[in-house]
């Protein structure tokens, strides 16, 4: 069993479409029942909240439905529920080890963007809640790279 959580600040764009394109891919490849998959934010703002209007529409048109998620907040506790904790930008790979307990639970955060090998070292998932409606297909995009990446590696460290 792999588990795996996506965070963002506010927990309803970047990391539940993260969520979202991870939960088909896996269900693709016929490991849903060997993957968890969770999503969660640094920031507190939206608790609770569906995500972004904007995230569903831009998931919707690609076949995902994201509605039934809700924003939640990364707790220290959750380093022990994940195997790894995928960040999506330098600002909340700063806030989890700030709230890291120790170095192990360090270890487990890594940029999402890290899996996705057409993408420059240190590269992050841009942000589109100020933006247009073209971010939130760009995130779309990226997560879709990313993602696949990282069940490359969640197959290999199964064996599957």
């Amino acid at each position: 069993m792999i588990r795996v959580c996506f965070v963002c600040l506010g927990n309803i764009c970047r990391s539940p479409t993260a969520e979202g394109v991870m939960h088909h891919l896996v269900r693709e490849a016929g490991l849903a029942d060997r993957v968890v998959i969770d999503s969660a934010g640094t920031g507190d703002w939206h608790l609770g909240e569906p995500p972004d209007r904007r995230t569903q529409a831009a998931a919707r048109r690609r076949g995902l439905e994201l509605d039934h998620l809700r924003a939640r907040l990364f707790t220290a506790d959750d380093f022990a529920r994940f195997d790894l904790v995928l960040a999506m930008d330098a600002s909340n790979v700063a806030n989890l080890e700030r709230m890291a307990p120790d170095g192990a639970a360090r270890a487990r955060i890594r940029l999402l963007r890290s899996f996705d090998p057409t993408a420059p070292a240190g590269a992050e998932v841009p942000d589109p809640y100020y933006g247009g409606p073209g971010g939130f297909e760009e995130v779309l995009d990226v997560c879709e790279r990313a993602c696949r990446g990282l069940l490359a590696h969640v197959r290999a460290s199964l064996g599957a």
